[in-house]
């Protein structure tokens, strides 16, 4: 039985088996159409009240057949090999059943889009109730001109010579393509879709979030030309927005010519399934977008291990099969066969992979651990740089540090992952190491959180944490909430911290930035102009006198191998061999002064 396509749902059987009968109908190569498939199309739109669509190549042959409703139409994918110089080799004619015959722009882009050798529409009128169109030429500027003509007569329609005409376009696109003109696209089109809810915990307004899933984008790659979001209290389990609005996002696909569409929040497995067989485009969700990013910006070993392990733990759940009835490989019944199939091959080829991958991740903790452990015994104290990503955390790095080897700079989101330390030395002559860090983002993946956790550990050992926010961006408060929810997803909820408003020479109000300043322990600087820096280095040499308590030990020479502990515990400033023991006079930070509080010395 032939395959009806589209929404089939209460059409009676009669009309789907006349439907189906459409199939065995042959139109002569010369022709676009007969008059029997014309009328038989129209006859049976208006049994059923919907939009008939039908695919016919230039064989004659009807290869598809779909039903739409009187509004949408319905345009099922073409499989037929297409080139820039050539067209699909497949024609469309579909009905108009509430409307005239002239052909919209959803039409025409559709037309456009699968490079159809013609897109014809009829409508239910009495007269000239046919309109066609179909590519003329490839112009200048990369893209295609369309012929079309509405109203057409009957007669001139089937007595139009088809296959000459074809032939014809077939050789102008050749020409065109030779000449230096081909409608190749150097970018992904994407349309963007979020969820609107009135949750007391939400933060950002989804036109906000929107605006930054469109920076991800556009840093991805991808060219957005259009966003649109859906107002619901939680996403639909199945579609993430509902069916009427699948329509709407499909047929702005087609007008817009998108090749692919990204949510803005994950999307299960069976979500993303779901959308895909709906709209037959490719389907992103923001998970897999960073995650993207995050594989272009990789450049370490480390890095590179990190973003594989993530897209690995992120894709795995998505390969699909038959689920578990494709794991039963131990033998017995239901087990015997053709053996293990390529799905599951795959499946175990990744959680190996996974395995293979956390172990080198395990190496690459211990070698940190081992220059952390070096950078602590030489008593130097460590701050890390914090923020959300672009607010100007690596070039406040190049800035204050000025080393021959600068750290990669751009106005892009998550332009840096990998950490890097230099050497800073403060107004007091006092030395730090200072540690850039990957920046953060809301909804950033648990994946991400989890792979690179070796490299966020650089927080979390770190003696201060400097807050760097970009206040030029109208949502800065929004970013610094997300930068501190995901500190706290990762274990840094007590560490001190201060807060730097960047990017002042981008402010005019002034009275905005004499607020900030009232709040304790922040800093107005400007990283590009190295404004405030004198500032910054002092506020940071404060706030570490602060962490760490000079004092005065004596160890009696009984218990001399503590001395080496103390070594390992604090900055040791100077020691002497007293007639009563070992006096030492050492920096320690307040939370490991009672591991050496039996040998204070009272002053």
């Amino acid at each position: 039985m032939a395959d009806i396509n589209g929404n089939t749902k209460g059409i009676k059987k009669t009309v789907l088996e006349d439907l189906e009968k459409l199939y065995e109908l042959q139109v002569p190569t010369t022709q676009i159409a007969t008059v029997e498939l014309i009328e038989k199309l129209r006859t049976l739109t208006k049994i059923c009240g919907r939009e008939i669509v039908v695919y016919i190549n230039r064989r004659g042959v009807i290869i598809d057949v779909a039903v739409g409703d009187a509004s949408t139409a319905i345009l099922s994918k073409i499989d037929s090999r297409r080139s820039v110089q050539r067209l699909s080799g497949v024609r469309c004619l579909h009905t108009h059943p509430s409307s005239k015959s002239d052909l919209s722009e959803l039409d025409i882009s559709s037309l456009k889009r699968l490079r159809l050798d013609c897109m014809v529409a009829i409508s239910l009128e009495a007269t000239n109730y046919l309109s066609i169109a179909f590519i003329g030429e490839v112009t200048a500027d990369n893209d295609y001109e369309v012929v079309s003509y509405n109203g057409v007569d009957l007669e001139d329609f089937c007595e139009l010579n088809f296959s000459q005409l074809m032939e014809r376009i077939d050789k102008t696109l050749s020409f065109n393509a030779v000449a230096g003109y081909a409608v190749e696209k150097n970018h992904e089109v994407a349309i963007l879709v979020g969820l609107e809810n009135s949750r007391p915990d939400k933060i950002w307004k989804v036109q906000d979030s929107l605006a930054e899933l469109k920076q991800l984008a556009d840093t991805a790659g991808a060219k957005v030309v259009d966003s649109l979001w859906q107002k619901r209290e939680r996403p639909d389990s199945a579609y993430y927005v509902g069916k009427g609005k699948l329509q709407e996002i499909q047929q702005i696909c087609q007008q817009k010519n998108a090749d692919m569409v990204i949510f803005d929040d994950e999307l299960s497995p069976a979500q993303q399934r779901n959308i895909e067989m709906f709209l037959g485009l490719k389907i992103v969700d923001r998970t897999a977008l960073i995650l993207d990013i995050f594989a272009q910006r990789a450049r370490t070993h480390e890095g590179k291990l990190q973003v594989a392990l993530a897209q690995m733990q992120y894709n795995l759940p998505r390969i699909m099969g038959q689920g578990l009835v494709l794991s039963r490989l131990g033998g017995g019944i239901g087990t015997r066969g053709p053996g293990e199939t390529k799905l599951e091959t795959d499946r175990r080829y990744i959680r190996n992979r996974i395995h293979d991958i956390k172990k080198e991740l395990e190496q690459v903790k211990k070698v940190r651990q081992l220059h952390r452990k070096q950078r602590e015994d030489t008593g130097i104290r460590q701050v890390s740089l914090v923020g959300y990503t672009n607010a100007g955390k690596s070039t406040l790095l190049n800035s204050l540090t000025a080393t021959d080897s600068q750290v990669y700079v751009a106005n892009k989101l998550f332009a840096t992952l990998d950490p890097t330390t230099r050497s800073l030395q403060l107004e007091n002559q006092q030395e730090v190491l200072l540690t850039d860090t990957v920046g953060f983002i809301q909804k950033l993946p648990h994946q991400l959180v989890a792979a690179f956790r070796a490299t966020l550990e650089e927080v979390l050992w770190a003696d201060l944490l400097v807050h760097v926010v970009d206040v030029s961006h109208p949502l800065y408060k929004e970013q610094i909430a997300s930068v501190n929810a995901v500190l706290e997803e990762i274990g840094v909820t007590d560490k001190k911290s201060i807060i730097v408003y960047n990017k002042i020479d981008l402010i005019t109000d002034t009275g905005v930035l004499q607020e900030l300043v009232k709040q304790e322990n922040t800093l107005l600087i400007s990283a590009k102009a190295a404004a405030g820096f004198v500032e910054l280095k002092q506020l940071i040499a404060n706030n570490l006198n602060m962490l760490f308590k000079k004092v005065s030990l004596l160890v009696p020479y009984t218990e001399t191998a503590i001395v080496s502990k103390i070594h390992d515990l604090a900055e040791v400033l100077s020691i002497e061999y007293l007639e009563q023991g070992v006096a030492l006079t050492v920096s320690i930070a307040e939370e490991k002064l009672p591991q050496v509080r039996n040998y204070l010395v009272q002053t």
